[in-house]
């Protein structure tokens, strides 16, 4: 928790977003190639709904690309990898541990952005944060579970984090 706390400086900050940026990325993919793989009939409201988030999340990456080239930096082109399965229950598990991951960032961001007095910045970050904890939710009622308190899982340590589904996995999944 110390880091979180820690003061970043605008460049640091800068690099932050960038991963942000990338966590973005990696969401639309993911959430793209979900709705159309997530089969059956259990499941046909949540791949509608992954549409929608696959929407939101580009919404998203403007607006972290457009806070990125505010502070000066240079937006990433590139995308955190993105993990498939053949179980839709395995590509929810993967959503769901990445807005879980996304959740906490954008918690710190916010504080990051406010230390530095880049208070518009974190509105701008809020906003998001909000549909990504809409995310959350449609995720975990789509696994029959409560939203996880992230605030009290370590980073990089969410329930799910690191099974293997059947079929092809490949990096970390979306936010």
């Amino acid at each position: 928790m110390a880091d979180e706390q820690k003061q970043v400086t605008r460049e640091q900050l800068i690099g932050l977003l960038n991963e942000d940026l990338a966590r973005e990325y990696q969401a639309i993919i993911a959430y793209v190639v979900y709705s159309q793989a997530i089969k059956g009939a259990q499941y046909m409201a949540i791949a509608e709904e992954l549409e929608k988030h696959a929407a939101e999340e580009l919404e998203h990456a403007l607006i972290v690309s457009k806070l990125v080239d505010y502070l000066g930096g240079e937006p990433t082109t590139v995308a955190k990898e993105v993990k498939t399965s053949d179980k839709a229950e395995d590509m929810l598990r993967f959503d769901l541990d990445s807005e879980n991951e996304t959740v906490r960032n954008y918690r710190d961001r916010v504080r990051q952005c406010e230390a530095l007095g880049e208070y518009a910045m974190a509105e701008h970050l809020r906003e998001i944060l909000k549909q990504e904890q809409e995310h959350q939710i449609d995720l975990a009622t789509a696994l029959g579970e409560d939203v996880p308190d992230v605030s009290k899982m370590a980073k990089g340590h969410d329930k799910g984090q690191g099974e293997k589904g059947k079929g092809q996995e490949r990096g970390s999944n979306v936010h």
